[in-house]
């Protein structure tokens, strides 16, 4: 078995609760800025999260839920202007008020870089959404913490496509074997899974906890810190409390066995 060199992180939902606080509530601020009176409850942001990528989403609650709206000629350019003004507003929001991550995920990156493990992200989000979220929620270099930011349309084929991931381990110069990816969705498992990546952790939120993670090696509800332990809910019992270092290799050398 190869030993684990590198941990590919998804953002959205893994990172931090960006979808329901951030990214739901941007994109409503610029359809009202566009003088749209769409509203994306939590729930129905929920059935449009079956879909990766942001303009995407849009094209598809214009497809099944607004089929008689009255769409302009060139749709992909109208498309792409309120995903352009969402972007901002969730930049804004990164700053005021701010997002905290997830329970556990800055102690384990510091405890990874520590350790020497590389780091990497693979996400459908766009690149500045990701330095919005990392520059104020984790550090102000935080950017500089990841060798490769694999985000956005840098391959054409979106999760549960596994290009995104590909692309990461292509720049990383690894191959599966010594990877661990970190998702927190049925359309992330399947993106990791095709792309060769065998050691998977998946970590659940409110959006995705009922989904199928088939194929995930342990699947928990948030990474665990000492006041918030971790809890496994399905997998081996290979986590103690919260993930760190020890728990990774253990993931590892159970999912290449």
């Amino acid at each position: 078995m190869a030993k684990l060199e590198a941990l590919i992180f998804d953002v959205d939902g893994t990172l931090a609760n960006t979808e329901r606080d951030g990214h739901r509530v941007a994109f409503n601020q610029a359809f009202a800025e566009a003088g749209l009176d769409w509203d994306w409850t939590i729930d129905v942001y929920g059935q449009l999260l079956t879909v990766t990528g942001g303009k995407e989403r849009i094209k598809y609650f214009l497809q099944h839920f607004l089929p008689d709206f009255q769409a302009p000629a060139d749709l992909d350019s109208f498309i792409a202007e309120l995903h352009a003004a969402k972007t901002e507003y969730y930049k804004a929001l990164m700053v005021d008020p701010g997002l905290p991550l997830r329970p556990g995920v800055e102690r384990l990156l510091r405890e990874a870089r520590d350790a020497g493990l590389r780091l990497a992200i693979a996400t459908t989000t766009t690149p500045a959404n990701v330095t919005a979220l990392l520059t104020n929620s984790l550090a102000a270099d935080a950017e500089d913490w990841f060798e490769v930011i694999a985000a956005g349309d840098i391959v054409p084929a979106k999760k549960p496509a596994p290009d995104i991931f590909v692309w990461a381990m292509e720049q990383l110069g690894l191959p599966a074997e010594k990877c661990m990816a970190f998702e927190d969705s049925d359309n992330g498992v399947r993106s990791v899974l095709g792309s060769g990546i065998r050691s998977l952790l998946v970590t659940v939120n409110d959006y995705t906890r009922d989904q199928d993670f088939s194929g995930a090696t342990v699947v928990i509800d948030h990474l665990g810190t000492n006041e918030q332990p971790c809890k496994v809910l399905s997998g081996p019992e290979l986590i103690k409390d919260q993930v760190d270092v020890q728990a990774l290799e253990a993931i590892h050398r159970h999912a290449w066995k």
